[in-house]
């Protein structure tokens, strides 16, 4: 909860300086703050190549098994997964960079088509703290232990808590394994 805080007290915080910045008025203002976001966005996917790149080189082949929750909006969601470090590892960081696109993506609308520079600034930001945030790198560059919030599978947290954090206690994969497979329609 603490991190949901600070990223709003960051995002309106900010958004309060994008207002001081004129950049409807000074187009060189206009191109800093541009190639600010560029070079935020590239940081990002560069630190999460070179992440991505680490968790290959350590190859950590340690079992992990969990109970994914059921998603509301798909009865097909949940179940026993059972992967590795690495695999898991890799998958967070590949969610990470596809965030990484996807706010480039709602920039070049926002910017480009609506021509609203203020969030430029912002995501800028925002996506410097991203990397700081990222539990794979918190781990695979920082060199932080994988204990509390960085204990694999990783906490969802969100609007939900708990309740779409995965089970990994052995009850919860005792009684996951003993489900049969879903049955798929063909």
């Amino acid at each position: 909860m603490n991190a949901q805080v600070a990223n709003l007290a960051l995002s309106l915080g900010a958004m309060q300086v994008a207002r001081k910045i004129p950049m409807d008025s000074d187009p060189q203002i206009l191109l800093y703050v541009r190639a600010g976001y560029i070079a935020a966005q590239l940081l990002c996917l560069a630190v999460y190549y070179y992440t991505s790149m680490k968790i290959k080189q350590k190859n950590d082949q340690t079992v992990l098994k969990y109970v994914e929750p059921k998603n509301p909006m798909s009865p097909d969601s949940g179940g026993l997964v059972t992967t590795t470090v690495r695999d898991y590892d890799l998958g967070e960081v590949s969610k990470l960079v596809r965030g990484v696109y996807m706010g480039v993506a709602m920039m070049a609308v926002l910017h480009l088509y609506m021509k609203f520079n203020p969030p430029l600034f912002v995501q800028a930001l925002t996506g410097l703290k991203g990397i700081y945030d990222a539990k794979p790198v918190q781990i695979h560059l920082f060199g932080k232990a994988a204990t509390g919030d960085l204990k694999r599978p990783f906490k969802v947290g969100g609007m939900f808590g708990a309740a779409a954090d995965p089970a990994t206690d052995a009850a919860s994969i005792k009684e996951a394994e003993s489900k049969p497979a879903p049955k798929k329609d063909e």
